[in-house]
């Protein structure tokens, strides 16, 4: 079970939507893309770290049969499923759009099944834990890219592209000041990328312990000869029930 690939995080939200208010949650998110209510999700620009967010609600006829054998479900609720892409940790997603667009949230998940509102932000948590479909395999093409770095590529790319189709027939000279002009105004898109720095010192602190004993229990479990790990005599201070929590092998 992982939802992270590389500096990626993947989100699947699935919330209920009582009876008719189906149609009224269909009839807003056609509002927001009118002039009237796009200013609601304005604070979406502002948030460089998603990746992708998609919004769709499905009603309690449209979920598919996977074979003649299944029987047609009787669902009592619609669903809305929220699907998301970004960078950073849970938290600071989460927090981002809480801060961001906060009347849009409480629009988008308008009357949805236990909705808190988007403020304070301990419900909306809450929530958002409570519904929450955790990922089995998550693929990123390009794990150390972050939003912005594939934003920066598609430019470089589109600028290449250009001064291969503008100096074509051009002679040298002409060719060296294009592709000066070109570096001057990508310099801040060229860079290299990594891993992602660090989120939080608790939470280093955490992978740092973790991958501490892991390594511990390895130079214990190295400790014990292989043909007296099952024995009932200590070897080298460790007995079988020490040796079995490290390795996490019951011995007998």
């Amino acid at each position: 079970m992982s939802n992270i690939a590389g500096k990626a995080y993947a989100m699947s939200l699935v919330t209920p939507i009582r009876g008719i208010l189906r149609w009224v949650n269909h009839l807003i998110f056609w509002a927001v893309d009118k002039p009237a209510f796009k200013d609601k999700l304005n604070g979406l620009l502002t948030l460089s770290m998603i990746h992708y967010a998609r919004w769709v609600i499905v009603s309690s006829r449209d979920f598919p049969r996977l074979g003649a054998q299944q029987p047609h479900e009787r669902l009592d609720y619609s669903y809305m499923l929220f699907f998301s892409n970004f960078n950073g940790s849970w938290e600071q997603y989460v927090d981002s759009f809480s801060a961001a667009i906060p009347s849009g949230l409480d629009l988008l998940w308008w009357q949805n099944v236990g909705w808190p509102k988007a403020v304070p932000e301990q419900p909306f948590h809450r929530y958002v834990t409570h519904n929450q479909i955790w990922t089995n395999h998550y693929y990123n093409a390009y794990p150390m890219a972050a939003s912005n770095d594939v934003k920066s590529a598609a430019r470089v790319r589109t600028g290449l592209l250009k001064l291969i189709q503008d100096t074509r027939k051009a002679p040298p000279e002409a060719f060296l000041a294009a592709y000066t002009q070109l570096l001057r105004g990508l310099q801040h898109d060229l860079s290299a990328i990594g891993p992602s720095p660090i989120v939080s010192l608790a939470n280093q602190a955490v992978v740092e312990r973790s991958r501490q004993d892991e390594r511990e229990a390895t130079y214990r479990s190295s400790l014990v000869p292989s043909a007296q790990r099952s024995s009932s005599i200590p070897v080298s201070g460790v007995t079988p029930e020490s040796s079995a929590a490290t390795s996490g092998v019951k011995v007998a």
